[in-house]
């Protein structure tokens, strides 16, 4: 299977039809590969039932102790909550992690303490949505302002293929992700990411080197107690000819719900 390209700022050009199949990445490249390569469904189910279950639970306030009713920070607009699929969960405690950023330096979770943490995960041989989550990462990043000291933004590394710190450098690098000052793409042994991987849910499906790697996708907001109090749920179209995008201005309301959600933690 031939990678799909991607265009990071990406409005359709005047006169092509827009596609608009607001598709979530995992589900639906899932069921097309289940299709061809039979690969289990169980990652898919099991992530939508534990995400339903989730929003049934009780949610805990916020540093003021109080929350709307439906638990969304009010700085977050109804529309860019929806376009996030942000979800308040019951906070628990973030299971901790060590790994090694792009730069060769281990990072846990526990010395990020005091901190609040966006956690998202990326494949850095991706050219599909990963791109457009470092977009929104970015923006998010300057949306923030002074209180970015207060933040930091943690990738995981989903691709055992490209497993090394180059990788993760090269990625951060092509990305001008290295400008967010507390930028950390880290990444391991397979064991030590599965570790992770298992920890926090997240179900991946390799291939080989060259094929496209399913996993969940998904970004955890945690606060600086260090326990998890929302996810978001990043999202792609893709055009007629399979290349990804996100319309601008969705591109600008994510970099703001992000900034806003942390704030809302910090």
């Amino acid at each position: 299977m031939a990678e799909r390209t991607v265009e990071r700022v990406v409005d359709p050009q005047p006169g092509q039809s827009s596609p608009r199949r607001r598709r979530n990445t995992m589900l639906i490249v899932a069921l097309w590969k289940a299709v061809l390569v039979a690969v289990p469904m169980v990652i898919v189910v099991v992530g939508q039932a534990r995400r339903s279950a989730l929003q049934q639970l009780p949610v805990a306030a916020g540093p003021s102790g109080i929350l709307p009713a439906d638990g969304i920070p009010s700085s977050v607009s109804t529309d860019t909550a929806h376009l996030m699929g942000l979800s308040p969960v019951p906070a628990r405690a973030a299971p901790d992690l060590t790994l090694v950023d792009q730069n060769g330096q281990h990072l846990s979770l526990a010395s990020l303490k005091g901190k609040t943490v966006v956690l998202t995960l990326m494949d850095p041989h991706c050219v599909d949505i990963c791109p457009i989550v470092s977009q929104e990462s970015l923006d998010a990043y300057h949306n923030l302002g002074a209180s970015a000291a207060n933040v930091v933004f943690v990738a995981v590394d989903v691709n055992s293929f490209y497993a090394t710190v180059s990788d993760v450098a090269s990625f951060s690098a092509a990305h001008r992700l290295n400008s967010i000052t507390s930028w950390h793409f880290v990444t391991g042994s397979v064991a030590d990411m599965q570790k992770v991987w298992d920890a926090y849910d997240i179900a991946v499906a390799e291939k080989s080197s060259t094929a496209d790697i399913i996993h969940t996708n998904i970004i955890y907001f945690i606060d600086p107690a260090g326990q998890v109090r929302f996810v978001a749920d990043p999202q792609v179209d893709y055009t007629d000819d399979g290349t990804a995008y996100l319309p601008t201005n969705e591109i600008v309301s994510w970099g703001q719900g992000i900034a806003q959600t942390s704030l809302s933690l910090t």
